[in-house]
């Protein structure tokens, strides 16, 4: 089973090696990216890919912003909303900020906070363990992603530097890139399912019924790698077509969603119970890959492909 030393040493290697320093959406080279994503997601614990691509959005976020991440940082995002999200208060935020990922892991992460006038603002933030913030994991009861360390932090005056605020009020949600990044993890659920279609191949097998369970999954992998193709063609043709890259991000997200969860459900009509006890390996993969599908937000998400909607 992945550890969060582990996580954090692949997620170092990947740093240093450059591998996380990836064509920026709607640069003319989306599908490297998301085939780096995808082989990230392949080939590693789905929890490094996870938090991989946390970082390859945040830099990417940086970058469309006008400015550099910090050299040799690991970023997250942590931008989920709640009712207790940190408001920001002068030169300092306090609250709390739900569903944080690489809690101990990231040295940096671009935080939502809300500031007087009610807007969204994005910041970023220091995220070491000694920088006065309270990082709690102890929420998360499932082993799945157990390895990404996600958790609530919570801050009291922490203080901010005025430099390092992101974009204008309400910059991170407005921004068509918000469309075009949704694409990244979506890109790694494929490739988690990628890693579990490749271990289906190689149980193999005669038997007929078997047989025609491995043939859909190899038709899912092919299907998954087009589609991914398919949509960064359409971004790097219209870079600045907000409502269509909405409607896009949304339909490839639930395209991949099914898909994927399709595979998982035919795997395990295909092999029963048998690769679940034997191969730890697997059975890690598979649940954190059922886990990491539900950030796909269901039915609301599919409704608003007929048109805008906040997301």
């Amino acid at each position: 089973m992945n550890t969060i030393g582990s996580t954090t040493d692949c997620l170092r290697d990947l740093l240093v090696s450059g591998r996380l320093d990836l064509p920026d959406p709607a640069s003319g080279s989306t599908a490297a990216r998301h085939r780096a994503l995808i082989e990230i997601a392949r080939t590693l614990p789905v929890g490094v890919a996870r938090l991989a691509e946390a970082h390859c959005d945040a830099t990417s976020i940086l970058h469309e912003a006008g400015r550099k991440p910090d050299g040799g940082s690991l970023y997250g995002v942590w931008a989920s909303s709640g009712p207790e999200d940190p408001r920001l208060e002068a030169s300092s935020i306090s609250g709390t900020k739900l569903f944080c990922s690489g809690l101990g892991i990231v040295d940096r992460a671009l935080v939502t906070v809300i500031d007087h006038d009610g807007r969204q603002r994005l910041v970023d933030v220091d995220a070491g363990p000694d920088v006065g913030i309270e990082l709690d994991t102890s929420g998360w009861a499932t082993g799945a992603l157990s390895d990404t360390a996600t958790g609530v932090v919570r801050y009291d005056r922490h203080p901010i530097d005025p430099d390092r605020m992101v974009g204008p009020p309400n910059w991170y949600l407005d921004r068509v890139g918000f469309w075009h990044g949704a694409c990244g993890p979506a890109a790694c659920w494929a490739g988690a399912t990628l890693g579990i279609i490749e271990a289906g191949d190689r149980s193999g097998g005669s038997d007929p019924h078997r047989q025609a369970q491995l043939g859909a999954l190899r038709a899912a992998a092919w299907g998954l790698e087009a589609l991914f193709d398919s949509a960064a063609r359409q971004i790097d043709a219209a870079p600045d077509d907000r409502v269509e890259a909405e409607r896009r991000a949304r339909s490839l997200r639930h395209l991949t969603e099914r898909m994927c969860a399709d595979v998982l459900d035919r795997f395990g009509r295909a092999f029963g119970p048998r690769p679940f006890t034997t191969d730890a390996a697997l059975a890690t993969r598979f649940s954190d890959t059922h886990l990491y599908l539900r950030q796909h937000h269901g039915e609301r998400e599919l409704g608003a492909v007929t048109g805008s909607s906040s997301p």
